[in-house]
């Protein structure tokens, strides 16, 4: 018959057999290595069966939280840049283009049918566009001829002409109306110019914008792990080369719509 029993107040703990026999010494010898994870004392720590006791005391690993940091790969890099850049071009070709179309507005010395574009005319009770209801040519480069579809609609184009900012007196003779460009005097041509640099400053103001938009767009993806810190160094100048060219194109637009005088 064995008994066990642990030496109180002692580390390691050591476990102590009583045996009648040899037979039985031996046989607790055995079992006290199945049966040792079933033994507790308040000095004894919890034994996983088949712990050989003799080795000491038993230390439980402490449990580990892997963290794995995963980046990009160069395809979904390109993917993701791509997209984004497909994005920032096509919102800054939309600025060039609100911005030629301003300065196609502004009068100058040279008679130009995009002059209309932001005319509107009260037309049964609804603003429509100029040109929607009327055809529109240069008879001459000092002349625009405006032709109306329904002749009924020749005061009100008018009265959107003389209260729009193109400084321009229509001739209504019944059937079309006439303008006829004013010389561009040395004032206006002043004023012109101011009207152009804050129009140009206004586009670069937008694509400054747009620019922000789409660094804003890599910072999440870094934050995200996506992207590494020079993959973010790497993307922020190819997007800072490409607002410089649009920057070059509203300089382009502005200087060629300041190159105005009588004769053009």
């Amino acid at each position: 018959m064995v008994s066990l029993s642990s030496t109180a107040h002692t580390i390691p703990p050591v476990l102590r057999f009583r045996a009648t026999d040899s037979k039985s010494l031996s046989d607790s010898f055995w079992k006290s290595r199945v049966i040792a994870c079933c033994v507790r004392s308040e000095n004894l720590v919890k034994l996983g069966a088949g712990v050989n006791l003799s080795r000491g005391p038993v230390v439980k690993p402490s449990l580990q939280k892997r963290v794995v940091i995963r980046f990009a790969t160069i395809e979904e890099i390109e993917a993701e840049k791509s997209a984004i850049e497909k994005d920032v071009k096509s919102k800054m070709e939309k600025t060039i283009e609100t911005l030629r179309t301003s300065f196609n507005a502004i009068r100058t010395g040279r008679a130009n049918v995009a002059m209309l574009d932001k005319i509107e005319v009260e037309y049964y009770g609804s603003p429509v566009s100029l040109k929607s209801i009327a055809q529109t040519s240069t008879p001459d480069g000092t002349s625009l001829l405006l032709q109306p579809y329904d002749k009924s609609s020749l005061k009100a184009i008018e009265k959107a002409i003389l209260s729009s900012d193109l400084g321009m007196t229509p001739n209504n003779d019944g059937d079309v109306i006439r303008l006829s460009m004013p010389p561009l005097t040395s004032e206006r041509r002043k004023e012109l110019t101011k009207v152009v640099a804050k129009q140009s400053e206004e586009g670069k103001v937008a694509l400054r914008n747009i620019r922000r938009d789409a660094l804003k767009s890599y910072d999440k993806l870094e934050k995200e792990k996506k992207l590494s810190e020079d993959n973010l160094k790497d993307m922020s100048s190819d997007l800072q080369k490409l607002v410089d060219t649009y920057m070059k194109k509203i300089e382009e637009l502005c200087k060629q719509k300041e190159k105005v005088s009588p004769a053009t």
